[in-house]
């Protein structure tokens, strides 16, 4: 029985960080279409939470992303990450780690066990686990309003699957694809929020992914925010749309009300 199989029985993992645009609430319609591909391999450029691959349980993932803190801490859990670290839910404790993070990406040492934990930390403590950098790649999420937060010390129960699937932080035109490998995409959102990682995600970035993805020989699924200018590039590049209405992502202003989301197939 493989690691996949294995926790099917004992019951689907949770994605280990809170994620803002998390798509959990799309596994049921991401798994209608992966059945028939399951034994193909898994490929995701823009993995984020995980929502995704926890969901579906491949038994071989690529799973990239380009912000190489939360690759860094996925790479750290397939190693066996303990939270070591000071992890409370206090205000001078947050700044502190934040700083102590901040520090680290400076000095360019952010593939570490240290950098993980901080990571984890201030995931599940800043402002509604939010993911944002400035222009000098710092994080720069205030402290969160949480009144209880619970802490994982292990995430032991984590290693068996993640060892069957490679992690990597590159580019999405860098990714090497196979022919016939089954692929979904969730770039950040057609939004004016572009600072998930340093560099943001512009326009262009959105043009680039469509057409690198259009080109693939092999069953492809992205989703996006369906706005006029996502819906007409990606019927330019020959997907199916489909539209489902889902969460709203994460606001100033706390609106949770249903949002319209575009899924684009191709090569089914």
């Amino acid at each position: 029985m493989t690691a996949s199989q294995n926790i099917v029985e004992r019951g689907t993992l949770k994605p280990p960080l809170k994620w803002a645009g998390g798509k959990r609430w799309l596994v049921p319609e991401l798994m209608r279409l992966w059945q028939p591909y399951k034994e193909r391999r898994y490929v995701e450029p823009f993995c984020g939470g995980l929502a995704g691959a926890l969901g579906l349980l491949p038994s071989k993932a690529l799973l990239n992303d380009v912000n190489p803190h939360l690759i860094n801490f996925y790479i750290q859990l397939k190693h066996g990450l303990k939270l070591d670290i000071a992890a409370r839910n206090e205000e001078r404790l947050f700044y502190r780690h934040r700083n102590r993070f901040n520090q680290l990406i400076k000095d360019n040492r952010i593939e570490t066990s240290e950098a993980a934990q901080l990571f984890y930390y201030l995931n599940r403590t800043c402002f509604n686990g939010l993911c944002r950098f400035n222009q000098r790649s710092e994080f720069n999420v205030p402290f969160g309003t949480y009144t209880n937060i619970t802490y994982a010390t292990d995430f032991y129960e984590y290693m068996p699957l993640f060892k069957e699937w490679t992690f990597t932080s590159c580019d999405i035109t860098s990714i090497r694809l196979h022919a016939g490998d089954f692929v979904y995409a969730d770039p950040p959102y057609d939004v004016d929020f572009t600072t998930y990682s340093a560099g943001g995600f512009s326009w262009k970035d959105q043009v680039r992914t469509g057409e690198h993805l259009s080109k693939h020989d092999g069953p492809t699924v992205i989703s996006n925010q369906a706005t006029d200018r996502i819906i007409g590039l990606y019927q330019e590049l020959g997907f199916t749309l489909t539209y489902l209405d889902a969460p709203r992502r994460i606001s100033c202003t706390g609106d949770r009300s249903t949002a319209r989301e575009v899924l684009a197939t191709k090569g089914f």
